[in-house]
């Protein structure tokens, strides 16, 4: 780049600066550079000859992720559970009964439920848990173009152009995530899920597949993903903790309540990742801990200790921590330490 073309992108920089002081940022802070950022890719966009049909795709897939997170933020104490199923199911089903007892119990525990807004399991889910309650997530299609009754209307209706960036507030808010039968949909989220937390894309939540007694719709995937995934090497013995399987509805509302009994949440500090949990462990169930998932930790060992500085919240301070040096692979495996922190509140 030569002196002129250098100066002139520090003076684009600096206007940039400008526009984001504006707008209420200060430049130096990390979301006023994140924000220049943005309006640096957009110029570079031009540079490079983005033609309209890319400059359409990165436009409206910001906008739709800007409002649906704008929607969502005003809910982000709460904890959500995403239903997916078929929008084929009929009301007579068991599944679709299923959805309802499902949404329902756990909106009566205080959490809200995510789903499309169309038929079928979606609008058993919106039905049980009620419209205050209930989020919809729903997608333009030829043949779905109205929401169901529970959430047409609902300032909690957020209607997406794309697949993707649909896909992406089901998982990024989700809290836990329940699926019931359903068909090529059903199987993309299903693996989509299993996919992001298994390579620490996602944060590690529970996953439940659901169906009614005498169904064997998750037993027969269950059998492939043993038989054809696990037995051929594909996937690893403990990839099979990220997920359970059950036919009774309220057992997938306490295996979701059971996961937060201690554990609270978690995120890498640097190179540390940090567990927020609710209550503090002994120095001996710290040792268990540290004994029983040694594989897990690259050097050192589990510590317990306050909020971190360099954590940059103001959010649950109050909580106690634990840290360690995570190798960021087997993540069934940290499912299994998340389960083991959860039974030492119980003892």
């Amino acid at each position: 780049m030569s002196r002129q073309a250098g100066q002139a992108e520090r003076d684009l920089i600096e206007r940039f600066e400008k526009l984001v002081r504006e707008a209420g940022a200060e430049p130096d802070k990390m979301a006023g550079k994140l924000v220049r950022e943005m309006m640096h890719t957009a110029f570079k966009l031009v540079r490079d000859g983005a033609d309209t049909g890319e400059l359409k795709l990165i436009s409206r897939s910001m906008k739709e992720l800007r409002y649906a997170l704008k929607v969502f933020r005003e809910y982000s104490e709460v904890r959500k559970v995403t239903i997916f199923g078929s929008a084929r199911t009929p009301e007579n089903h068991p599944d679709y009964q299923a959805a309802v007892d499902f949404g329902r119990s756990m909106a009566q525990h205080g959490w809200m439920v995510i789903t499309g807004a169309g038929g079928g399991i979606m609008r058993a889910g919106h039905g049980g848990a009620g419209r205050k309650a209930s989020f919809g997530v729903a997608i333009r299609l030829p043949f779905e173009t109205t929401a169901n009754e529970y959430i047409e209307g609902d300032p909690k209706l957020v209607v997406f152009r794309y697949f993707f960036t649909r896909k992406l507030m089901f998982a990024s808010q989700a809290h836990a995530v329940v699926l019931l039968p359903g068909g090529f949909g059903t199987q993309d989220e299903c693996y989509e899920m299993l996919t992001l937390i298994q390579t620490g894309k996602t944060t590690i939540v529970p996953v439940v597949m659901a169906d009614p007694p005498g169904s064997s719709y998750w037993e027969h995937w269950d059998q492939f993903v043993k038989q054809e995934l696990l037995s051929n090497e594909l996937i690893g013995a403990d990839d099979l903790n990220l997920y359970i399987r059950t036919h009774d509805p309220e057992e997938a509302v306490q295996h979701i309540l059971k996961f937060y009994r201690n554990y609270h949440s978690q995120r890498f500090v640097r190179d540390s990742l940090v567990i927020r949990i609710q209550r503090n462990l002994t120095a001996r169930q710290l040792d268990e801990l540290n004994g029983e998932f040694k594989d897990l930790i690259v050097e050192g060992r589990i510590e317990q200790c306050d909020a971190l500085v360099a954590e940059g919240e103001r959010e649950h301070l109050e909580m106690p921590r634990l840290k360690f040096l995570y190798t960021r692979r087997d993540y069934g495996r940290l499912r299994l330490m998340i389960d083991r922190i959860n039974d030492f509140s119980s003892t």
